[in-house]
């Protein structure tokens, strides 16, 4: 069966043709990029969210930072500030923060490990396209940089007031932020939409 692509900025089809390793198609019309040949985007993808989901479980089982000043030390982890936040009553905030550091990266996760491994094992997942609308849209709202670089700037303004340690946590939320980029980066499209071409001829 002859599989085409509509341009995302003109519309125009295209004939979806193999394509040498780290080639890409262009629009024939606007020269826009179609699709990309990526070097083993099952393998790397699925490798990339296990490690994710690592790093996920690191960063909310081990305290983010240590605060010490006066002989006395004061830990905290993501959820305790969270819930610190709530304490103080900022609301808002502290629901912006549990969506777009815990609900969100999470989300993506599972949303990847649950399409990638059954196609790992030659399978299709039961509910794929319902899982990878879910993962394109809630990848939108996934804000760990935002979140890293105001620890940051919060780092610098308590550096003279306290002794700040970072802890276990923070290395493994701020890499979590580099393996969800290259796992984003690494997917081809064309591999899941292939799967689910099969899936529905069943």
């Amino acid at each position: 069966m002859e599989h085409r692509i509509a341009c995302h900025d003109c519309d125009l089809l295209h004939e979806v043709r193999p394509l040498p390793p780290g080639s890409v198609a262009l629009c024939s019309r606007c020269g826009s990029v179609l699709y990309r040949h990526k070097r083993n985007p099952l393998d790397r993808t699925l490798a990339l969210a296990l490690t994710g989901m690592i790093l996920f479980i690191l960063a909310n089982s081990f305290p983010f930072l240590a605060i010490k000043s006066a002989g006395l030390t004061r830990a905290t982890t993501l959820i305790s500030g969270i819930a610190e936040l709530h304490r103080q009553e900022m609301n808002l905030v502290a629901l912006l923060v549990l969506a777009t550091t815990l609900v969100v990266p999470l989300l993506e996760l599972c949303a990847l490990l649950y399409i990638f491994l059954p196609m790992k094992v030659g399978r299709t997942s039961r509910h794929m396209a319902m899982a990878w609308r879910c993962l394109s849209k809630v990848r939108a709202w996934s804000m760990m940089e935002v979140f890293m670089l105001a620890i940051l700037v919060a780092l610098v303004k308590l550096s003279g007031m306290a002794t700040i340690v970072p802890g276990v946590s923070v290395y493994a939320f701020a890499a979590l932020i580099f393996v969800l980029a290259a796992a984003s980066n690494s997917i081809d499209p064309q591999l899941i939409w292939d799967n689910l071409e099969k899936s529905w001829r069943r």
